[in-house]
C-alpha cells in the first residue's frame, strides 16, 4: 500500500478545514482532490486530532496482543506435540 503524504492528524486537519469552508477550497489549499478529502471523510468522519491519536494507540495495542496470542497458541502446540509422543 502506498503511504500516504499526510499523517492522520493532517487528514483530520484538513477535514476540519473542509468543513468550515468549501471542499474544493480546502482541496485546492493543500493540493490533494476532492475525491481524496471524501475519502478521508469516509474513513474519519468527525473525528478530532486526539481520537486520531488514541484509535492509532488502540490499533497499535491490539496488534501487540495478537502476536502474543498467536506466539502462546504456537508454544501450547508444540508442547502438545511433544506430550502426544509416546517415549
Amino acid at each position: 500500500m502506498k503511504k500516504s503524504r499526510f499523517t492522520e492528524d493532517q487528514m483530520v486537519r484538513i477535514l476540519r478545514e473542509a468543513d468550515q469552508t468549501s471542499v474544493a477550497a480546502a482541496a485546492k489549499t493543500h493540493g490533494v482532490s476532492e475525491q481524496t478529502i471524501y475519502t478521508w471523510r469516509k474513513s474519519y468522519g468527525e473525528l478530532k486530532v486526539n481520537d486520531v491519536r488514541h484509535l492509532r494507540s488502540l490499533e497499535k495495542e491490539s496488534a501487540r496482543l495478537k502476536k502474543l496470542l498467536a506466539e502462546r497458541d504456537l508454544e501450547i502446540e508444540v508442547m502438545k506435540e511433544i506430550n502426544a509422543k509416546k517415549w
